[in-house]
């Protein structure tokens, strides 16, 4: 499965070396290489990563460190929250199955962000994902660790990557010649920086103890479209012409 688009699995500020290692172990169970750590803990690297790997080392001497989840998924053109509470934010919800059959049909890098061990994703890390991703899990015990949750996800994308290689070009998804692929996390970001920075001065953010709910439905309503590289620009464009005093 080579050939096949691979997601990034980052884990936003796990807590214990040992489930970075389990974690890592479900990855290239199933042919995943990259991880992404966000703020870890306990720091990075972690001597008791490597024995609860289990021989995955490959995958955490590759391991890159962030300081905040924006800037892990920066590169990526479509992120997924993986949550079982929405936390206030509004969002496609889809399971694990389309989440690998999307990072195997979209174009662009793929990020599938998990949480911390005890509380899982904050509400700013779900905002900064295009979806939720959730698998139908027992509704009065609903506990799954850092490594389950990682190999329930790699698994599903493994699995419809086979469907799709083997399968043959019957079920390959035709792509537009004019269709440009979604624009990466950082220039989405900067877009969205832009609006806030114009409608700040006009008291769009007002009442202040409302601020961080109206910036994060702004920024669902910015990121359900899927602009593109070109599409982003453009707006950018309008926001810079708008930013400028009429001519006379």
């Amino acid at each position: 499965m080579s050939g096949l688009n691979k997601p990034v699995i980052v884990l936003v500020r796990p807590q214990l070396g040992e489930n970075i290692g389990k974690a890592a172990r479900a990855m290239l169970n199933f042919g995943l290489t990259e991880m992404r750590l966000v703020a870890p803990r306990d720091g990075w690297p972690n001597p008791s990563a490597g024995p609860a790997a289990a021989g995955a080392d490959v995958v955490l001497e590759q391991a890159q460190v962030f300081e905040t989840t924006a800037a892990a998924v920066a590169d990526c053109a479509h992120v997924h929250a993986t949550t079982v509470r929405k936390r206030g934010v509004t969002k496609p919800v889809i399971g694990a199955d389309e989440a690998g059959r999307q990072v195997h049909t979209l174009a662009g890098r793929h990020a599938i962000i998990f949480g911390p061990e005890r509380s899982g994703l904050e509400t700013e890390d779900v905002a900064l994902a295009r979806n939720i991703l959730t698998v139908p899990i027992n509704p009065e015990f609903g506990s799954l660790n850092l490594a389950q949750a990682v190999i329930l996800v790699a698994y599903e994308w493994a699995r419809i990557g086979r469907e799709i290689a083997g399968a043959g070009e019957a079920l390959v998804q035709p792509t537009r010649e004019d269709a440009l692929p979604p624009a990466p996390q950082d220039e989405l970001d900067g877009m969205i920086a832009h609006f806030e920075k114009l409608l700040e001065p006009r008291g769009y953010f007002f009442p202040h103890s409302r601020a961080g709910a109206t910036r994060r439905t702004l920024r669902g309503l910015l990121t359900k479209p899927g602009w593109n590289h070109l599409e982003v620009r453009t707006l950018r464009g309008i926001l810079s012409s708008l930013e400028r005093p009429p001519e006379e």
